[in-house]
């Protein structure tokens, strides 16, 4: 029997390449976005693909997805599903209303999941949680300002994370976060000098390294640690 991967904003960017390369290296793959009719170029990758509906900024869509999975055995979570905010960080112009949707996209919306699939997650063989997270989320590394709403869910995001890495640990869970390099997708830009393709693949090199004694830890994706 096949691994299980399930991974969240699959319709594009990363998570379609994560999509891509975890098919075609025969796992069987839950693929969750938003709107799966606008799915065009998920539902084209060959392979054991199941494309699921999924918002997770949406409590009763998360519900629904894990009824719908009725405990099914996952090996492996990637919470990729995220969003980087275009209402004005700069002081004086804050929209309250759009952090609170950045917040609920990046940092609640990986939390709900986690916490919705833990019993798929408890039956499955690897026990493995990956969060996408950023650069621009680390405290220590914050040198530049700006972008706040998106700084802030990724840092928030983090912490959480390294929280349940701790309150997992007994369980011999593996709850890691990873920064993709700056990739050239809708978000990362025409600018970004790397490939989804060369940032996955990396990243996968990661997970698959990943161990219990490996939890609660921040990774670049070339396998070098970051600080928090």
């Amino acid at each position: 029997m096949s691994s299980v991967v399930l991974v969240t904003g699959a319709g594009r960017g990363l998570g379609l390449e994560f999509v891509r390369q975890y098919a075609t290296d025969g796992w069987t793959v839950l693929a969750t976005v938003r709107d799966p009719d606008r799915a065009g170029a998920l539902r084209a990758v060959a392979g054991k693909v199941s494309v699921l509906s999924l918002d997770v900024t949406d409590p009763q869509r998360v519900v629904e997805l894990t009824r719908g999975l009725a405990g099914r055995p996952i090996d492996l979570l990637i919470n990729n599903a995220g969003v980087y905010g275009t209402a004005s960080n700069r002081l004086g112009e804050l929209d309250y209303h759009a952090w609170e949707q950045v917040l609920a996209a990046n940092t609640l919306g990986p939390v709900r999941v986690t916490e919705a699939l833990l019993d798929c997650l408890r039956a499955g063989t690897r026990r493995k949680v990956v969060s996408i997270t950023s650069l621009m989320g680390s405290i220590g590394e914050n040198n530049a300002g700006g972008s706040l709403y998106y700084r802030s869910s990724k840092a928030a995001l983090n912490a959480a994370m390294r929280t349940l890495a701790i309150d997992l640990g007994h369980e011999n869970f593996c709850v890691a976060v990873l920064h993709p390099g700056w990739v050239r997708t809708d978000m990362g830009g025409a600018n970004a000098p790397l490939e989804s393709s060369h940032s996955v693949a990396a990243m996968r090199q990661i997970i698959e390294r990943l161990t219990p004694g490996d939890t609660g830890r921040f990774f670049n994706y070339d396998g070098r640690e970051l600080p928090w």
